[in-house]
């Protein structure tokens, strides 16, 4: 082309301007060279006309000639696909849909689409489009943008792509972005003709300690019908079978810190609900059946502080736990105390109707709730600084919320170890539990002690209402799921005994969890249950036994 128009310039200078037939040939030679690189570029006919068909092979291997092209035209196509604002009519055209202007897709022309049909595309097609804008985004000048198109391209990688991202991998600057798009190429590229490059792609997919890579891994080592790999090259067969291995070896790690994460986080729940009952059981001997409502009564005086804060404070919201916690062993202190002076102080002594009767208050309990609150759960709000998690291992996040609860039962439990053991009420609560009689044979009036230790445990029980409001809804049942499992921690561990009840609680969160994966939850409730039995036929006075003579025996 460029040959021609010089020899037709120099025959136009030999000529003379003065002829007209060769001025308008000139004129016309001109805009062919100029529309040439424009053409080159340009849609057809051929290149859309799949989309109109039924064929949905068809269809994909045209998309994967529009993402080849990435032109104006062709991300005009992909745009007009992924918005459902593509038709196709009887005659085969395909026309873009604008608002109410219809415009055909190959010269750009406005058209009637009185007979045009949506084009239909299946979710498979749908995510290789959206890759596609995805993919055609990697050269955006914004690093935020980049940031974003690699993130959603990571999720779902199309081999249609890889043109796009090897472009995109040449021109990248950031290191970070660099390093992560090197991870999208080899998503893409574990299946390219180059042995060379699939091999290169496994070892960065294997490096990238991804779990969910393992499925990308697994059909690299797999074999057809007739008994052959489908991949051909050993090489990269054993890189993959590599990956693969490490990968199952995260995950086992991963799956046993998960465990033992949630057998702590489930300890540090029975153990709020069961220290203050150890406290209680161990001092007075009560099988009270309602402790577990004041864990509810401490998550209801959780909601009402956080609805105090929402409507008056609403500024400081991420701090109402401040005032929560205090509200929380104040209201279940109180009612304890209540019940304590009015009904139990009247039954030490008869166990049977001690029980009968405070299964009796449990319902009362549950019922004036229902009356204040309503019957629905309500909802507890986390603060912001409770909210989210931190990753610790691949495919293992911990939530703030669980660890802040762990964290506050040490607390709670540092709390009453002081309580019982540098204060003067810990001093009479323990000479009481040991020797009820000799303690009041030296002036200790046992039943104020009766009064105050059993308020404590109380109130201890609504710090665990205000803690187990931030894990799940509050209702008026709340205290029911716990109550079995803390009187089975204060057995395990020993009547009266903190450390023991510690380890009780702490002993049945990772028993339960360990067994769950195999057995279900009920199933693994029933086996701790026997075990627990088993081991109080061995000793029953639990792991740790109260030491000191006493009266009683």
């Amino acid at each position: 082309m460029a040959f021609s128009f010089l020899t037709f310039a120099r025959r136009f200078a030999q000529r003379g301007a003065n002829s007209a037939a060769f001025a308008f040939a000139a004129y016309a030679l001109v805009g062919l060279v100029a529309s040439a690189p424009h053409s080159a570029f340009a849609l057809s006919a051929a290149d859309v006309a799949p989309l109109a068909a039924d064929d949905f092979d068809a269809k994909s291997a045209a998309i994967d000639k529009l993402i080849a092209n990435h032109d104006k035209e062709s991300l005009a196509v992909l745009k007009a696909l992924s918005e459902d604002s593509v038709l196709a009519t009887d005659a085969g055209a395909v026309l873009l849909q604008d608002g109410d202007t219809t415009r055909d897709a190959v010269n750009g022309k406005t058209v009637a689409a009185s007979d045009a049909q949506p084009v239909t595309l299946n979710n498979l097609l749908r995510s290789k489009v959206a890759g596609a804008l995805s993919g055609l985004q990697l050269d955006s000048p914004d690093k935020a943008t980049r940031e974003d198109a690699i993130n959603a391209l990571l999720k779902n990688p199309d081999p249609s792509i890889k043109p796009l991202v090897d472009a995109a991998r040449a021109k990248e600057t950031d290191p970070a972005l660099k390093k992560r798009l090197d991870t999208l190429w080899a998503m893409t590229a574990l299946h390219d003709t180059d042995a060379a490059r699939r091999l290169e792609a496994v070892q960065l997919v294997a490096a990238r300690h991804d779990l969910d890579m393992n499925e990308l891994l697994r059909p690299l080592v797999a074999k057809k019908a007739d008994g052959t790999f489908a991949e051909t090259d050993a090489r990269v067969r054993a890189a993959a079978q590599s990956g693969i291995d490490e990968l199952d070896a995260i995950q086992r790690r991963s799956q046993i810190a998960g465990t033992l994460f949630a057998g702590l986080s489930l300890g540090s729940v029975l153990l709020l609900a069961a220290l203050g009952l150890a406290i209680t059981y161990g001092l007075i001997g009560v099988i009270n059946m309602a402790h577990g409502e004041f864990l509810m009564i401490g998550a209801y005086a959780t909601y009402v502080v956080q609805n105090l804060f929402q409507r008056f404070a609403p500024g400081a919201f991420d701090w109402y736990p401040l005032l929560a916690v205090p509200a929380s062993f104040v209201a279940a202190a109180l009612v304890g105390i209540v019940i304590e002076r009015l009904v139990l102080k009247h039954l030490y002594g008869r166990p049977l109707e001690t029980l009968l009767t405070t299964f009796g208050i449990s319902l009362i309990l549950i019922q004036a709730t229902r009356m204040l609150f309503g019957a629905q759960n309500v909802q507890v709000v986390n603060p912001a600084w409770m909210s989210g998690g931190v990753t610790v291992l691949p495919n293992l996040i911990l939530p703030y919320n669980r660890l802040a609860i762990l964290a506050f039962s040490l607390i709670v439990v540092g709390i009453a170890w002081a309580v019982l053991t540098k204060t003067r009420l810990g001093l009479f609560v323990r000479a009481v539990t040991q020797n009820r009689r000799m303690a009041a044979c030296v002036g200790v009036k046992t039943a104020r002690v009766d009064s105050y230790a059993f308020a404590f445990g109380a109130g201890i029980a609504g710090l665990g209402g205000c803690a187990l409001s931030q894990i799940g809804n509050v209702g008026p049942d709340l205290g029911q799921s716990y109550i079995i499992d803390s009187f089975m921690a204060v057995v395990l561990g020993g009547v009266g005994q903190l450390a023991g009840t510690v380890i009780g609680g702490f002993g049945l969160g990772l028993v339960s969890k360990t067994i769950e994966p195999f057995w279900g939850a009920v199933l693994a409730k029933i086996a701790v249950l026997v075990l627990i039995v088993l081991f109080i036929q061995k000793r029953p006075q639990g792991m740790f036994a109260l030491k000191g003579r006493s009266a009683e025996a």
